[in-house]
């Protein structure tokens, strides 16, 4: 086959044998062989040129192919016994990439120290092609994209407010008792001050039961530009401020922040680790994604039992 091709692609038998760097007899003794074992004429020869039979034209496309397929094939298996080098590039937002993703970039790098990273920790939706990204962690639904996608777990947009906060204040019991309370909005998670609730099946019956989704307009008294600041004020005693489940588990964990409004929570959302990678991703790729998805999934927050 290879043979068969090379004589294709360079027009000429003698053409082939230089390119492959055997006899011109080993050339037309390979070819001839083909075209007998398949019964068909492949090649139309003259003493000018070298042309394609119908047949021939159909075989060479089905040919390239598996040639393309054996070289990526071979390409793999001396990927995955080469040792991870090069740069790797990584985004992820710019809280999960602090707490997640570069305590797994440190322990990476010191296993590989012939890898350099660049880690982009934004809180946007970066282009993996455009932007040359290798790997990217996304929370939320993704669209449909020639991108590939691993889930490791989900995520929840939660309430929270200090014991403190709450005992001076109140607790809240539906989502309409916030207009009466401090507000706290972070603009990383949304640039509207529009929150969505779920209706809850719990609440009274003068209240919606169906699980319909509720689109309250909050009036917030603190605006803030970055999540970090928010959780800070929130426990601080500020406010009520709302969050992704995973930005104040530890402050949920050590009960400085409460969760509150649990029930009329939107559906989780979810958080997969996307590469432009195909199966058989170069060895810096593929290594970083297996030890990052299986510390995603085996972290409490993302995948509680």
């Amino acid at each position: 086959m290879r043979v068969f091709a090379s004589v294709a692609e360079e027009g000429g038998f003698a053409a082939a044998s230089r390119k492959l760097d055997i006899s011109p007899a080993a050339v037309t003794r390979a070819v001839v062989a083909l075209e007998e074992q398949l019964g068909a004429r492949l090649l139309q020869r003259t003493t000018r040129n070298v042309r394609f039979t119908d047949a021939g034209r159909q075989y060479y496309e089905h040919v390239r192919a598996i040639l393309v397929s054996i070289a990526e094939a071979n390409e793999a298996v001396a990927e995955s016994n080469a040792t991870p080098r090069g740069t790797l590039s990584i985004t992820a937002p710019v809280m999960f990439g602090r707490m997640f993703v570069m305590p797994c970039i440190i322990d990476y790098m010191q296993r590989y120290p012939q890898v350099k990273i660049i880690a982009h920790l934004v809180d946007r939706v970066t282009n993996l092609v455009d932007e040359g990204m290798d790997v990217a962690i996304r929370i939320g639904h993704l669209p449909d994209s020639g991108l590939r996608a691993i889930k490791v777990g989900e995520v929840r947009r939660v309430l929270c407010a200090s014991p403190a906060y709450l005992g001076k204040s109140g607790t809240p019991k539906l989502p309409a008792d916030l207009s009466k309370h401090s507000i706290i909005s972070s603009n990383a998670v949304s640039p509207h001050t529009e929150w969505h609730f779920r209706s809850s099946r719990e609440q009274s019956h003068s209240e919606p039961s169906n699980g319909e989704p509720l689109l309250l307009r909050m009036d917030p008294r603190l605006t803030v530009t970055s999540n970090d600041a928010a959780l800070a004020a929130a426990a601080g005693g500020l406010g009520i401020a709302r969050l992704l489940s995973y930005q104040v588990w530890s402050e949920v964990e050590s009960k400085a922040l409460r969760l509150i409004l649990e029930t009329f929570e939107e559906a989780p959302w979810p958080v997969h680790v996307v590469h432009r990678e195909d199966k058989l991703g170069s060895s810096k790729v593929r290594s970083f994604i297996d030890e990052m998805v299986e510390n995603l999934r085996s972290h409490p927050t993302l995948n509680p039992k």
